[in-house]
C-alpha cells in the first residue's frame, strides 16, 4: 500500500564531532551546528529541499540552561534564525527548546504531527554544543566573541520549569550529578548488592557501551574501557558523585553537533528525494513522572517510562521483541537500569542498548544527545531495511520522557498519536511520597551520594525517613571528610541517626 501523503517520514541526516580545530579559531556552537546542518541537506538530496524548510528548531544550549556554563563569549538572540541565516533558510518560524534531553525526541512527536495535519512543509532540527573550544578561549583569555543579533524572537518550545525546589536547592540537590547518584544507591538497595558488587555490575553495564562507542569515529572517547578500568577509582578516574567515578559521568565539554530533517511523504515525492532516504515514525509517546525528586515514590522506578514506551509500542503495533535497534538514553548507569525494568529487558540484552556508544562514551552534548542518536538510528535502518529500531529520550533527572519507534518500513493508514495530556493526566494522578521540609528526631537513610572535589570528599546530601512518622526529609551531613568518608567505605542505606532543623536546613547525625 502506499503511504498517506502526509504521512510525517524524517529525510535527511549530518552529524559532528569535533575534536581537533584549534580553540584559536574560536568556532561558536552555531558554525558547528551550521555545518551538521549543511550535512543533512546534502543527506537528503533532492531538489528544493531548502527553499520547502519552514521551520527551523533548536535544543536550547548549555549556557542558557545552567549557570554552570554560561560564557562571556556571548550568544545569539535568536539561535535557530542563526542556523537559519548560515543555512541560507527562509523559515517562517524560529523554534528554540527549553532544556530537557527529551526535547529531540519530543519535537519530532509535536513536528510529525503537524506535518501530518498539514500544519507543516518541512523541518530542520538542530542541536549541539561548542563547550570544548568555549572553555579553552576561556581559560586562554582570547578575544572571541559569539554575540550576534539575527533578528526576530524564537518561539519557545517544552517546559520552562527548572527541575530542582527551593528546598532541594538549598541542600544542594539541583545538579543531574547530585540527583543521580541518588537514584543509583536506592537501586542498589532494593537489588540487596553489596557497595562493591553494585560497583561491579555498573562496570560490565557502562563497559558495553564503551565498546561501542570504541567503534564509532564520531565517538569523545574511544578507549573502549573494560569494566576492570571503569571501576578501578584512581587519579584518572577520581570519584565525582558516590557512587560515580569520572569515567562513568558524561563529558559535557565537547564539541559536537546534529541535524535532522522531517517532511511529508508527498513533499517527499515533489522534491525528488530518493525514498531510500525515508525513515518512518510509527510510534511515539511523551510523559514525565513527578516532577521534583523529593516527591518520587519509589526512586527505583518510572512510571512515565512504563507507561510512555507502551503507548508508543502500541501506536507502532510491536513489542520489546520486534526491535533490531536501539539507543536507550544513558547520562548515568542508573537511567540505563531503571529504563532496562520499565521496558522489560536484560541490562546485558544481546542486541546491545546503544547504536552510538551513549552519552558517556560517544558524547553528551547537553540537551542535543538525542538529535545525534536519531541521526545514527537513520543510518542503521536505511542499510537495514524492514527492522525497526527504538530510540528513548530523558530530561531532567529520570522525569521527562519520549519514545520514537522507527523504520524504513510504509507506515500505513493515516498518522495519528494519542494526546500527550491524556497520558500526563493519568501520571499526575498517581501518589507522592509524604514528605515534610522541617525534621527532626530519629530517621534512617533511604539513599544519599557522597561528591567530591579535587580534594576528596566535600559534602552529603540525601533522602531519609523520620522514624516516628515514615515521612521522607531531604538532609545533609556535617561537612566532616572522616564521617563522609565512612558513608563510602561502609554502608549507608538503613543507617540509623537524629536529624535536626535549623535556619531552613535539615543535618543528619549518623549513630
Amino acid at each position: 500500500m502506499t503511504p498517506d501523503k502526509n504521512t510525517p517520514i524524517l529525510v535527511g541526516c549530518g552529524d559532528v564531532t569535533d575534536l581537533n580545530t584549534p580553540i584559536e579559531r574560536g568556532r561558536s556552537p552555531y558554525d558547528i551546528i551550521a555545518q551538521a546542518g549543511k550535512l543533512a541537506l546534502a543527506d537528503a538530496g533532492g531538489k528544493g529541499l531548502a527553499a520547502a524548510i519552514d521551520t527551523v528548531a533548536m535544543l536550547r544550549s548549555y549556557k542558557d540552561t545552567s549557570h554552570r556554563f554560561e560564557t562571556r563569549l556571548g550568544g545569539s538572540s535568536n539561535p535557530p534564525k542563526s542556523i537559519a541565516n548560515r543555512l541560507g533558510l527562509n523559515a517562517r518560524r524560529h523554534v528554540y527548546t527549553w532544556n530537557g534531553g527529551n526535547m529531540p525526541q519530543s519535537l519530532v512527536n509535536q513536528f510529525a504531527e503537524e506535518i501530518a495535519g498539514g500544519g507543516m512543509r518541512a523541518a530542520m532540527i538542530v542541536g549541539g554544543e561548542a563547550l570544548r573550544t568555549q572553555h579553552g578561549v576561556e581559560r586562554a583569555g582570547l578575544p572571541v566573541s559569539w554575540q550576534e543579533d539575527p533578528g526576530g524572537t524564537p518561539e519557545l518550545i517544552g517546559d520552562p520549569r527548572r527541575g530542582w525546589n527551593e528546598h532541594e536547592d538549598r541542600h544542594n540537590l539541583r545538579a543531574a550529578i547530585t540527583q543521580y547518584p541518588l537514584y543509583e544507591n536506592a537501586i542498589r538497595g532494593k537489588r540487596g548488592r553489596t557497595l562493591g558488587e553494585h560497583m561491579q555490575s555498573m562496570g560490565r553495564l557502562m563497559a558495553h557501551f564503551a565498546r561501542v562507542a570504541a567503534a564509532n569515529p564520531l565517538a569523545t572517547r574511544r578507549e573502549g574501557y573494560s569494566a576492570e578500568r571503569l571501576t578501578t577509582v584512581d587519579a584518572d578516574n577520581r570519584w565525582i558523585g558516590f557512587p560515580y567515578p569520572r569515567l562513568m559521568v558524561s563529558n559535557a565539554f565537547i564539541d559536537q553537533a546534529a541535524a535532522y530533517i522531517m517532511t511529508s511523504v508527498g513533499i517527499a515525492h515533489e522534491l525528488g528525494i530518493d525514498a531510500s532516504k525515508w525513515v518512518y515514525l510509527h510510534g511515539c509517546a511523551d510523559g514525565h513522572d513527578h516532577w521534583y525528586t523529593s516527591e518520587r515514590f519509589d526512586l527505583t522506578a518510572s512510571p512515565a517510562m512504563r507507561a510512555a514506551s507502551r503507548q508508543a509500542l502500541d501506536m507502532a503495533g510491536k513489542t520489546m521483541a520486534d526491535f533490531r535497534f536501539l539507543d536507550i538514553y544513558s547520562c548515568f548507569p542508573s537511567a540505563v537500569q531503571i529504563a532496562c525494568q520499565e521496558l522489560g529487558i536484560a541490562e546485558d540484552d544481546p542486541r546491545g542498548l546503544t547504536v552510538t556508544g551513549g552519552l558517556v562514551y560517544f558524547g553528551g552534548p547537553g540537551n542535543s544527545y538525542v538529535v545525534l542518536s536519531i541521526c545514527e538510528m537513520m543510518r542503521r535502518l536505511r542499510a537495514s531495511p524492514g527492522d525497526f529500531g527504538l530510540v528513548t529520550a530523558n530530561g531532567n533527572w529520570v522525569t521527562k520522557h519520549a519514545y520514537g519507534v522507527y523504520s524504513t518500513t510504509p507506515y500505513q493508514g493515516r498518522w495519528q498519536r494519542e494526546n500527550p495530556a491524556a497520558l500526563q493526566a493519568q501520571l499526575d494522578a498517581l501518589p507522592t511520597a509524604p514528605f515534610t521540609e522541617c525534621a527532626n528526631g530519629e530517621a534512617t537513610i533511604e539513599t544519599y551520594t557522597v561528591m567530591h572535589d579535587k580534594n576528596g570528599p566535600a559534602y552529603s546530601v540525601l533522602l531519609g525517613r523520620l522514624s516516628a512518622t515514615g515521612e521522607r526529609f531531604i538532609a545533609n551531613t556535617p561537612a566532616d571528610k572522616a564521617l563522609l568518608q565512612d558513608l563510602q567505605d561502609r554502608e549507608g542505606l538503613g543507617r540509623a541517626g537524629v536529624v535536626r532543623h535549623a535556619d531552613g536546613l535539615n543535618t543528619f547525625h549518623p549513630a
